[in-house]
Formats: C-alpha cells, structure tokens, sequence
C-alpha cells in the first residue's frame, strides 16, 4: 500500500505538533500482543496493541517501511469506528479492535512487505501524541557453515597439491648417496686413464731408445 495524502498529512501534522508534543512525557506505547515474541514469521497472524495513557479520540495506526516511507494503515475512533485508505470501513489485510485505552491492530498474513516500524499517533487536547515505535522484522539468518567448509576443501586442495609437488620432486631428485658414488667412480676412472697413457708412453720411449741403439 504506498503512501498516500493522510501520510503527507501526518508529516505536516507532525512538523507543526512536534514542538508542542515534546515535554509531554510518555503518553502512549505500541508492543507485540505476545510480550514473549522478538521477530514475526512469515505468514502468521500477527497482533500490536496502542495503549493510551491518556483519553484519546481515538488513534491512527503508521508504519515506517525499510525505505523510510510513512503508510498509513487505520484510524480507530472511541467509538470503535474505522477508517481505512480509501475511506473504506473494512480490509482484508487488517482487524481492528478497541478495548478500554488500548487499541489494536492485526495483520491477518504477515509478509514481507508488511515488515517495518508500527506506532500510533493521536491527537489528546488539542497535542499530537506518538508512541515509540514497534519493530517488526523477520529474523535475520547468518550462514557461517558455507565459508568454513569452503576454507576446509581449499586446504584440502592444497596439502594434495604440496603432497604431489614433494613426490615429484623427490621422484626427479638424485639420492645424495649415488651421487657421491657416481663421483668417485668418475675420478677413479680418470686415474685409471692416466696409468695406461702413461704406461704407454713410456712403453713407446723404450722402444724409440732401442731402435735407436740398434741402427748405431
């Protein structure tokens, strides 16, 4: 339901009234029927009571929406009389009903489009009077699971990933024992190399020295 003239109307009301309604101590107060409910669910019946401390003519219900708008719901008169928008006498989204200073209101189906902030307001000798108001929002629901088993499959992720990149690397890494055996069986081959060159050498000098002495 948007807002409509007796929103814009309550605004002035209220811009005018404000001064004289300040210092006029708590004269009204809106609150869940059941003094035991936090948060409303969607698709019950709800129930708000107006009470007032004072006589009263009669009050208007307002809600505060998310949005920051004003609608207006019903003006319930002393005698019981509703006023709906639309200067209709009945709904099929709301009840009224008044019992002795304390004026109430029910959402029939309580959706999500009627959550907000409910107060009253009313006009006692001449001041306009509002209440506090009355939140009624669903609960808000926080899901913490995801995030954690996400964080749990990514370290999961990644110890395997560790896992293979070691098994890789050990795979491909030489073992420092063949290592140092594949170093001294290098070194101990080039001295072999260099016994036989040697060897030969002199075998050869021997050679040249007694053909040499021969053909003397």
């Amino acid at each position: 339901m948007v807002a409509g003239s007796p929103a814009l109307l309550l605004l002035l009301s209220l811009g005018l009234c404000f001064t004289g309604a300040q210092g006029q101590g708590n004269t009204m107060a809106v609150s869940f029927l059941n003094r035991s409910m936090k948060h409303p669910q969607e698709g019950q019946r709800l129930g708000l009571e107006c009470h007032t401390y004072k006589t009263s003519w009669g009050v208007s219900w307002i809600r505060l929406d998310k949005d920051g708008n004003l609608h207006f719901i019903v003006y319930i008169s002393w005698f019981s009389l509703t006023t709906f928008p639309g200067n209709k006498g009945a709904s099929s989204q709301f009840e009224v009903s008044k019992q002795g200073s304390s004026y109430r209101l029910i959402v029939k189906n309580f959706r999500a489009r009627d959550q907000g902030i409910y107060f009253c307001i009313a006009n006692i000798n001449q001041v306009l009077h509002f209440s506090s108001g009355q939140r009624a929002f669903f609960p808000v629901t926080t899901t913490t699971a995801a995030p954690t088993t996400l964080r749990a499959v990514t370290l999961t992720a990644t110890t395997q990933s560790s896992q293979v990149t070691m098994k890789d690397i050990s795979q491909h890494s030489p073992d420092p024992g063949t290592s140092s055996e594949n170093a001294l069986n290098s070194i101990c081959e080039v001295f072999l190399w260099v016994r036989v060159a040697g060897t030969c050498l002199l075998l050869l000098t021997a050679m040249i020295i007694t053909i040499t002495h021969c053909q003397s």
